[in-house]
């Protein structure tokens, strides 16, 4: 007699009672078993809890996203294949033809291209602001925005945005804020306990911390939320099973990882800010920045774990730098375990024309370093062999 299937696949009939491991286990499953058409219909409309299809929900996507919105105090949190597909995410569930949405100018390029021209493709509209200059923002502002987007710090030179200003002015309009917390992570702040209606998170960077995942992560208010679960299933938005073991790991470290890198951070930008080789540093945390007295108010002693400097001498002196410090790996992300750089020109804003650079103070002289927890020696030994080659 041939062999049949349960003879070669188990049922769970034939599997042990689960063990109660203290580290949660990876589920890889494409599809689970249900025991009617009934269950199956009442799990996929949300009246029951349960999975069916990995695209409409998985276990390990559960277990992080509930982790991320306890860190985040969020009414209900989901996480995406990428901190791209968060903002998609909440484009798609939120806006349609005619709707408007003020998008920092600071913003990181890709998620500039996305929420303008990508968006313009559809019909919604955009108009950029300054996110430092309260009458900028309220000059955007229309009957029909909808939808007001900012980083928590930008991206490379580090501005810090007034969140409950911001969320103020977008409810005045009827409009929501969504906060691009990923340079801050909720360790440094939690920006929906702050005005804001909705938080977006790479995880790919700090919060998971490793360099072996991309995700994305979106938290937010009830009252908002219809819609999300929906979109991710039809767009095809959702986690891996994998990435999201790997994340939920990285945050049983976060506050350590965190508090460490946020201190080598301000010890590196007061370093280079003594070097003769480096015009001008941009960190939150030390008194030069212009919006420093800001950071202080809104997170306190901690400031986030990226610097970013202007060297002498331009693009030619990036080069050398780059080149010389070879134990700082030119790796165009951050919020690794240790310490690398980037070159914002060339690699996050290269999308953008020059003369657009070049009013955001992106020119190649720039450097955008993501400080890792390296001991304070290790890094700033670093920084300096780099230094010597300009």
């Amino acid at each position: 007699m041939p062999l049949q299937p349960d003879d070669l696949c188990p049922t769970p009939a034939d599997l042990p009672e689960s063990p109660k491991s203290l580290s949660p286990p990876l589920y890889l499953a494409s599809v689970y078993r249900c025991s009617s058409p009934e269950e199956a219909d009442r799990m996929l409309g949300g009246e029951l809890p349960g999975y069916v299809y990995q695209r409409d929900g998985h276990p390990n996507a559960t277990m992080l996203a509930e982790k991320c919105r306890q860190l985040h105090a969020a009414d209900r949190a989901i996480t995406t294949s990428s901190g791209m597909a968060a903002i998609s995410l909440a484009v798609l569930a939120l806006l349609k033809p005619g709707d408007h949405v003020v998008v920092s100018k600071l913003l990181y390029g890709k998620s500039r291209f996305l929420l303008t021209q990508e968006a313009a493709r559809w019909g919604v509209e955009s108009s950029l602001f300054d996110p430092c200059d309260l009458e900028d923002a309220a000059a955007a502002m229309r009957p029909n925005t909808r939808l007001v987007v900012v980083e928590t710090i930008a991206n490379p030179l580090l501005e810090v945005a007034d969140v409950p200003a911001l969320s103020e002015l977008a409810h005045a309009y009827g409009a929501l804020l969504l906060v691009d917390n990923t340079f801050a992570s909720p360790v440094v702040y939690r920006p929906l306990e702050h005005g804001a209606d909705l938080v977006q998170e790479s995880l790919t960077k700090m919060m998971n911390g490793h360099s072996d995942v991309i995700l994305g992560l979106l938290c937010g208010r009830q009252a908002i939320w219809d819609r999300m679960a929906g979109v991710v299933s039809a767009w095809g938005l959702n986690s891996s099973p994998m990435d999201c073991w790997l994340a939920f790991r990285g945050l049983t470290t976060l506050h350590l990882r965190m508090e460490r890198a946020c201190a080598n951070a301000l010890h590196a930008a007061r370093f280079l800010a003594e070097r003769p080789e480096v015009a001008q540093v941009f960190y939150p945390g030390i008194d030069s920045h212009p919006t420093h007295a800001l950071a202080v108010r809104q997170f306190g002693p901690r400031f986030g774990s990226i610097v970013s400097f202007r060297l002498r001498g331009g693009r030619p002196a990036s080069d050398r730098f780059i080149a010389a410090a070879q134990h700082i790996p030119f790796c165009p992300s951050l919020g690794e375990a240790s310490t690398t750089l980037s070159h914002p020109e060339t690699t996050s804003h290269r999308g953008l024309s020059a003369e657009e650079r070049q009013q955001l103070g992106i020119d190649g002289g720039v450097i955008r370093l993501s400080v890792g927890i390296e001991s304070p020696e290790f890094v700033c030994e670093s920084l300096a062999q780099g230094l010597a080659a300009i």
